[in-house]
């Protein structure tokens, strides 16, 4: 009956009709991803072109509502998995991306990490080594030549690139280190994206206090000191807040990757995508 009433209503969606056309697509929306695959066949059996770009449009709102419904049940959950969160952003743009293979390349360059991993090693040890694999061995680093494409916001380009923004790189670098058990936890800066080692065993009510030290993921790992984040706030003659010294959320994080994609299709002119993100980001507004 299902497949009766779907394969019907596809028929329909050429009518040209406004008001046939809207209730038909409304249905079909209602299908949700049990439309998509009779949608796929209907578009490489039609010759059609006006049909094919109906077609091709409603299988992207199916699929951009489902990435809006996991979102938001990500942030409702509490935003724990922060590789989820980044994997669900991925999917606005690469709906039938292999995930489990993303989550296999991830824990490849974990598992050579913990390979040369010393018991005793100290926290500026183990981030030699994360660098050493991270940029040496896989062959990650910044995007300086192309930094404003919103390729460099999604996983799996970056993964197989090896280039990307200050934010993917460190959320990528942070995902590895927290795997090991390294207390490695990104920091939202203005203009910048940093990570801050946290000491285990400090327990202080002072989030900034509890830092260690920060690195710079975009270059190569650098490790630095408080005193260089005051440094770079006064170039930017930015009052300096606490939360600039603090881990932050992961949700902030998937906010921000969110901010950085409009802004780059933003400058791209795509603006039917800048406003399909904005939605995304007020998600988090509920």
């Amino acid at each position: 009956m299902e497949t009766k009433e779907i394969n019907a209503l596809i028929k329909l969606l050429d009518d040209p009709d406004p008001q046939i056309f809207s209730h038909v697509e409304g249905k079909l929306l209602s299908y949700g991803n049990v439309a998509i695959g009779y949608l796929e066949r209907a578009w490489e059996q039609s010759f059609d072109a006006v049909l094919q770009g109906r077609i091709e449009n409603l299988v992207h709102k199916i699929q951009y509502q489902n990435v809006k419904e996991d979102l938001a049940l990500w942030h409702q959950s509490g935003g724990f998995d922060l590789l989820r969160g980044f994997l669900i952003i991925n999917r606005y743009q690469y709906p039938d991306l292999n995930e489990e293979k993303i989550i296999q390349q991830i824990d490849a360059i974990k598992r050579d990490v913990w390979l040369q991993m010393m018991y005793e090693a100290s926290p500026v040890e183990k981030v030699k080594l994360l660098n050493h694999i991270f940029y040496n061995v896989y062959g990650f680093s910044g995007n300086t030549k192309n930094h404003q494409s919103p390729q460099n916001s999604y996983l799996n380009q970056v993964l197989e690139t090896k280039k990307g923004n200050q934010i993917s790189l460190a959320i990528i670098y942070s995902v590895i280190a927290q795997k090991l058990d390294i207390p490695i936890y990104g920091v939202n800066l203005p203009q910048h994206f940093i990570l801050a080692y946290v000491d285990e065993f400090e327990k202080s009510e002072d989030a900034e206090s509890n830092v260690l030290f920060y690195i710079n993921v975009f270059n190569k790992g650098y490790i630095f000191a408080k005193r260089d984040i005051d440094q770079f706030l006064r170039q930017l003659q930015i009052k300096p807040e606490r939360f600039f010294y603090e881990p932050c959320s992961n949700v902030e994080i998937i906010k921000r990757v969110l901010r950085n994609l409009i802004s780059a299709y933003e400058k791209a002119g795509a603006n039917d995508k800048v406003k399909e993100l904005i939605k995304l980001l007020e998600v988090f507004a509920n």
